[in-house]
């Protein structure tokens, strides 16, 4: 595995998460397909969320070779418990974005992590190299999640306008 790469993508993640969501006027930040979907600003949040309480720190644990079990995450209880759509998005965003460079920075400072390095967690074992590149899948998930968002509000809002020229999405 090639880790430089890797934590280069965490960077260029992060800049092309704060592109995605710069700039969005507030009422499409809150705005959802359906109710079971997350918003723009739920997404935000829960990235800065992750980034606080998953990745970094399990990732941390697996290379110390801790034997402690993994603090517990609740992402979908942490919309209500962290009162997502409460928020501010920017502020978010910054936090999200001061949080993933905190992490970059540790990630600078480990000296020959072990990647090989295994966890036994409650759903069997899980390399620190495992979780490093599920960190960066993780980003293009929401990524992902952000412009369907995006695409979805825009093809709301043309109404009864069609997008279909643009291509088959």
């Amino acid at each position: 595995m090639d880790a430089a790469y890797f934590k280069r993508q965490l960077a260029i993640n992060r800049d092309r998460i704060a592109a995605l969501a710069r700039g969005i006027p507030e009422d499409q930040t809150l705005w959802k397909p359906d109710p079971e979907s997350w918003s723009i600003l739920e997404v935000v949040c829960h990235l800065a969320d992750e980034e606080e309480r998953d990745f970094p720190v399990r990732l941390k644990m697996i290379l110390e070779k801790s034997e402690k079990p993994w603090p517990p995450i609740d992402p979908e209880g942490w919309v209500i418990e962290h009162q997502y759509l409460e928020q501010d998005l920017f502020e978010s965003l910054d936090r999200y974005m001061t949080l993933r460079n905190e992490s970059l920075e540790w990630l600078d400072s480990l000296e020959n992590p072990g990647w090989e390095t295994a966890y036994e967690a409650s759903f069997g074992e899980i390399k620190a190299g495992d979780m490093f590149v599920s960190w960066v899948t993780h980003d293009l998930l929401h990524m992902r999640q952000l412009v369907e968002l995006q695409r979805f509000y825009l093809e709301e809002e043309a109404k009864p306008y069609r997008l279909d020229y643009a291509g088959d999405w």
